[in-house]
């Protein structure tokens, strides 16, 4: 279980973070959380699709690694087998928090990337305490991620005011055999899409919307290569 505490540069002085992807270090799972400015870099490797949140009040995107529960299909013995892995898998172990107006780092101290030499991994904070050139960077990437899932709210509420979600099942039989079905996703309805008006377009390519709409349907096609990454397997 994650123990997130708040990030400082007296109690974790001396943190050091292994930066590779491994099942060890919790990367052997099916999808991720994405945010809309991911989408034209997810959907050069990984199919996006949508599923409800808890609660099932609304949805958020994720990028598929794999066809089962536990499966990357993109991690190898040497790594993560594509140019882009997505933000909310990057920025681990840390996690972004928010105290009044401001934004706040934890780290999750039960995460195995901490269990490392004082030789091995990313060091956190320098020896006066300022923040190293890795932190900063994860930095970002929090920032970029917390942005990106405030600016989802808009863009789900686009999709669904304009019933551009609908549900799918997708179901294979791989070459040994064994099939595999995934079914409570959702993905953009291309017909209802097609019959958007002029004033309906414009509205969602004026708001950012547009692009990411058709990186989704662009990003099916990856379903094809998860199916033959499978196949190898």
């Amino acid at each position: 279980m994650a123990k997130p505490v708040l990030l400082n540069n007296i109690t974790h002085q001396h943190l050091r973070v292994r930066t590779g992807h491994s099942a060890e270090f919790g990367d052997n799972q099916m999808a991720a959380p994405i945010v809309a400015a991911e989408f034209r870099q997810v959907q050069a490797h990984y199919p996006i699709v949508f599923r409800p949140t808890e609660g099932g009040n609304g949805f958020e995107a994720l990028a598929l690694f794999g066809l089962a529960a536990g499966e990357n299909l993109f991690l190898t013995n040497a790594g993560w087998d594509a140019d882009y892995v997505p933000l909310a898998v990057r920025r681990q172990p840390f996690l972004i928090g928010v105290a009044g107006q401001e934004l706040t780092v934890h780290v999750d101290e039960d995460n195995a990337r901490l269990r490392c030499g004082p030789d091995e991994g990313e060091a956190v904070f320098l020896e006066e305490g300022s923040p190293t050139p890795y932190l900063e960077h994860v930095n970002s990437m929090l920032f970029a991620l917390h942005q990106g899932m405030l600016e989802m709210a808009g863009f789900i509420g686009a999709l669904r005011e304009h019933a551009l979600l609908e549900s799918f099942v997708f179901e294979v039989e791989l070459a040994d055999g064994a099939e595999r079905r995934l079914e409570g996703l959702y993905t953009i309805n291309e017909e209802q899409l097609a019959a958007l008006d002029a004033a309906a377009l414009d509205r969602l390519h004026r708001a950012g919307y547009l692009l990411p709409i058709y990186m989704v349907v662009a990003s099916l096609s990856n379903f094809r290569a998860l199916i033959d990454r499978q196949n190898r397997g």
